[in-house]
Parts: structure tokens; C-alpha cells; sequence
């Protein structure tokens, strides 16, 4: 099963970081393959999720359940679709007002053979792609600032 641990240091809080990770909604407008979302249920401390993603002309959905501890840690849990599994955990550590260290893991495997094809050769490439969108996501929502 494919998988990636990341440690970034940013200059924004750690509210901030876990706001812009936790809204699932927005993530079609910035995140690259990520064609469709649909919160079906959302509270202080979960929420359900559908995600439409997208490869050229292959689209697959899944659903996923995301335990919100705020403002420390995402946990995101497989639920149905077009994954077999996916393990999914975001942590936010504050290192002063306004900076923090983001630690991410993810893993996970698709029932697609292409899919999974997919991602075992251009996974640590699409992830660093992802892991950018989300940097460039917080620069636009919260100002550019230097680590």
C-alpha cells in the first residue's frame, strides 16, 4: 500500500492549518485531482465526506469519516468506494502564535488495478503536489508570509 509521511514547518497557527485541512468543501477549488466533494454530515468532532477523484478520463468516489480534534489533529478513516483502505492522519503542533509544524500521514490502496498502477508510480510526485496546493492554499487565505 502506498504511503508518505511529511514533517513542514509553516508560518501560520495551528488553528489556522487545521481550519484549512478540515474544510473538505473548498478542497475542489485548489487541490489538484480532487474533482467533486460533498459534506453529508459535519460537527465539532466529525464529519462524512464523499470525494470525487479524477485521473484524465477515470473517476472514483469514496466516502470517508474524519475525526476533528481541534485544533491538533485530523484523523481520516475509510469508509466506502472506490479504495480498499486509506489511513489518513494530519497533526498540528503550535510553535508560537503564528507558526506551527504539520505532520501528515497518509496510506492507502485503491480496488482499481489502474488506479493503484497510478498511484504506485507517480504517488511521491502527486503527493509533493498536493502537500504544495495546500501551502498555496493557506498563503492565498491567510497572506504570504516567510517560515
Amino acid at each position: 500500500m502506498p504511503g508518505i509521511h511529511e514533517t513542514r514547518r509553516l508560518p501560520y497557527s495551528a488553528e489556522q492549518m487545521f481550519d484549512l485541512v478540515a474544510d473538505v468543501a473548498r478542497y475542489p477549488e485548489f487541490l489538484p485531482w480532487v474533482v467533486a466533494t460533498r459534506v453529508r454530515s459535519n460537527s465539532e468532532t466529525e464529519m462524512i465526506a464523499d470525494m470525487l477523484v479524477g485521473f484524465s478520463m477515470i473517476k472514483e468516489k469514496f466516502t470517508s469519516r474524519i475525526e476533528k480534534r481541534r485544533p491538533g489533529e485530523l484523523r481520516v478513516h475509510y469508509v466506502d468506494g472506490a479504495l480498499r483502505d486509506l489511513d489518513n492522519h494530519w497533526q498540528f503542533r503550535a510553535i508560537g502564535a503564528d507558526s506551527c509544524e504539520i505532520v501528515f500521514d497518509v496510506k492507502f490502496a485503491f480496488r482499481n488495478p489502474l488506479f493503484e498502477k497510478i498511484a504506485g508510480q507517480y504517488f511521491d510526485k502527486a503527493f509533493r503536489k498536493m502537500v504544495a496546493a495546500f501551502e498555496t492554499r493557506a498563503a492565498v487565505l491567510y497572506g504570504s508570509k516567510v517560515a
